[in-house]
C-alpha cells in the first residue's frame, strides 16, 4: 500500500530551514525566464564568467591571435607589391629611398639575385607567395579559433544541461520546457557568433591601424579626406544598431515561442489528435511563424540599407580619391602608385567600421544570451529529499490509498485538498476535472 498524507510541495518541513527559505522556496519569480533580456548594457561580468569555459583552451587561443597578426600583415603587403614596387619601382622607375614600401622593394630585389628572374617576373613570384601565405595564415588562424570557440562552448552546454537534469520537478511545471530548450540550443549559438565575430573584427582592425599608418606617411591630405567620411559611417552604425536592436530582441522571444508551441505539440502530440485540435494549434504555431517572418524581414531590409549607404560612402570616397589624387599625381606631387595604394585601401579603412556595425548587433544579441543562460545556471533550487520519507515494502501489493492528501506547488495556491480514496488490486478508477484542477498532480505524486 502506498500511502501520502498531509503532502505539499517537496522542499517543505526540511529540517534547519526558516520561514524565509520556505518562501523563497515556494514564491521563486518563475516569469524571469518567460521575460525578455534586452542586454542593452555591456556587462563585462558575464564575459568574465564565460572566460570559465574558454581559459582551458588558452593555448589555441593565443595561436589565433598570432596568427591573425600574421595573416593582417599580409593583406596590406599584398596591394604595397602592386603599387610601390610594380608601378613605381618597376615600371616608372622612381621611387625615393623613403618610399612606404615595408621591405618589399629589397626583397623584390633580392629574388631578382636569386633566381635570375626578370624584376617583374620577381615581383609577381613574390606577390603569389604573399598570397599564399596570406591564405594559409587566415585558413589556421579561424580554425583554431573556431576550434577553441567549440570546444569551450561544448563543455558549457554539457554544464548546462547537467544543471538542468537536477532542477525539480516543480521548476518544469512552471517555466516551458520550450523556453528551457532554447537557453541550451540557440543561446549558446549566440554566444558562438560574438566569439567567432571578435576574431573576425580583430583581424580587420590591425591591416585597419597599418594601412592608416601608411596613408598618413604618403598624404595626410588624401588620408584626411578619407577619414572625414568615417564620422558619417559611424552614425549610421549607431542608427543602425539601435533600430535592429529591438528586432532582434523581438525575433528572439518569437523563436523562443515558436520552440515552447512545437514542444508543447510535440509532447502531447496524441492528445491533440484524440481532441482534433491539430487545425487550431497549427494556426496558433503559424501565427507566431508569421510574426517571426516579419521581424526577420524587418531586419534584412534595414541590413541591406545599411550596406547599401556603406557601399555608397565608399564609392563617394573613391571618387574623391580619383579627383584629388589624380591632381596631385598630374602635377607631380605624388606618384601614380600611391594613389593607387590609397584606392586599395580604401576598403580596409572602411570595412572595419561595418563590421564593427554587425558585431555591436551580435554583441547585444550575446549579453542578452548570456544572461538567459547564467540566469538558468544560477537557478538554485534542488530536489530535497523529504523530511519524513515513506518506506516502501519490498514488494508492492498493489493497492494505493491516498489519504487526507494536500498538495500545493506555491506557498499559497492550493493544487489539491484533502484528498482520500482507495484503488484495490485490479481496480480502476477514473479521474475526471477540468484543467487545472490537479489530474496530472495527482498521477505525478505517484
Amino acid at each position: 500500500m502506498a500511502e501520502m498524507m498531509e503532502s505539499t510541495a517537496p522542499d517543505r518541513d526540511q529540517p534547519g530551514q526558516t520561514q524565509a527559505d520556505k518562501l523563497k522556496n515556494y514564491r521563486r519569480d518563475y516569469s524571469m525566464f518567460d521575460a525578455d533580456l534586452s542586454g542593452n548594457v555591456l556587462n563585462f561580468r558575464l564575459l568574465g564568467r564565460l572566460l570559465k569555459w574558454l581559459v582551458p583552451y588558452r593555448v589555441q587561443f593565443v595561436q589565433s591571435a598570432v596568427l591573425v597578426l600574421v595573416t593582417s600583415t599580409l593583406a596590406v603587403l599584398l596591394p604595397i607589391i602592386i603599387s610601390i614596387v610594380v608601378i613605381d619601382h618597376i615600371v616608372r622607375g622612381d621611387v625615393p629611398e623613403t618610399a612606404m614600401d615595408l621591405g618589399m622593394i629589397d626583397l623584390t630585389e633580392w629574388f631578382v639575385g636569386t633566381t635570375g628572374l626578370p624584376p617583374l617576373g620577381a615581383a609577381c613570384v613574390l606577390y603569389a607567395l604573399v598570397q599564399l601565405l596570406w591564405a594559409i595564415t587566415g585558413h589556421y588562424h579561424r580554425m583554431t579559433l573556431v576550434t577553441a570557440v567549440i570546444n569551450g562552448l561544448r563543455d558549457l552546454r554539457r554544464d548546462l544541461f547537467a544543471h538542468l537534469e537536477t532542477r525539480p520537478s516543480q521548476f518544469y511545471d512552471r517555466v516551458a520546457v520550450g523556453r528551457v530548450m532554447t537557453r541550451v540550443t540557440n543561446d549558446v549559438e549566440a554566444l558562438y557568433e560574438l566569439l567567432r565575430g571578435m576574431g573576425s573584427l580583430i583581424g580587420e582592425l590591425v591591416p585597419f591601424f597599418v594601412a592608416l599608418v601608411v596613408m598618413l606617411a604618403i598624404s595626410p591630405t588624401m588620408t584626411g579626406i578619407l577619414l572625414l567620411a568615417l564620422p558619417l559611417m559611424a552614425v549610421a552604425t549607431h542608427y543602425f544598431r539601435a533600430a535592429t536592436r529591438v528586432l532582434f530582441r523581438q525575433t528572439r522571444q518569437t523563436v523562443s515561442a515558436m520552440n515552447q508551441n512545437l514542444q508543447e505539440n510535440l509532447s502531447g502530440l496524441q492528445v491533440v489528435q484524440i481532441s482534433q485540435r491539430e487545425s487550431y494549434n497549427h494556426d496558433r504555431y503559424m501565427k507566431i511563424n508569421r510574426r517571426n517572418l516579419e521581424l526577420e524581414t524587418k531586419s534584412m531590409k534595414l541590413s541591406t540599407l545599411y550596406t547599401a549607404f556603406t557601399d555608397s560612402m565608399a564609392s563617394v570616397a573613391m571618387g574623391a580619391i580619383l579627383w584629388y589624387g589624380g591632381g596631385e599625381v598630374i602635377q607631380g606631387h605624388m606618384r601614380l602608385g600611391e594613389m593607387i595604394l590609397f584606392t586599395h585601401f580604401i576598403n580596409m579603412l572602411f570595412h572595419p567600421v561595418v563590421i564593427l556595425g554587425e558585431q555591436l548587433n551580435i554583441l547585444f544579441r550575446a549579453m542578452a544570451s548570456g544572461e538567459r543562460i547564467f540566469q538558468a545556471l544560477d537557478w538554485d533550487e534542488k530536489i530535497h529529499e523529504p523530511a519524513r520519507p515513506v518506506t516502501l515494502p519490498p514488494r508492492l501489493e498493489g493497492e494505493v490509498e491516498f489519504r487526507h492528501l494536500d498538495f500545493r506547488y506555491d506557498f499559497d495556491v492550493p493544487v489539491l485538498r484533502d484528498v482520500s480514496f482507495i484503488i484495490e488490486p485490479g481496480e480502476k478508477l477514473a479521474i475526471v476535472g477540468p484543467t487545472g484542477s490537479g489530474k496530472s498532480t495527482l498521477i505525478k505524486l505517484l
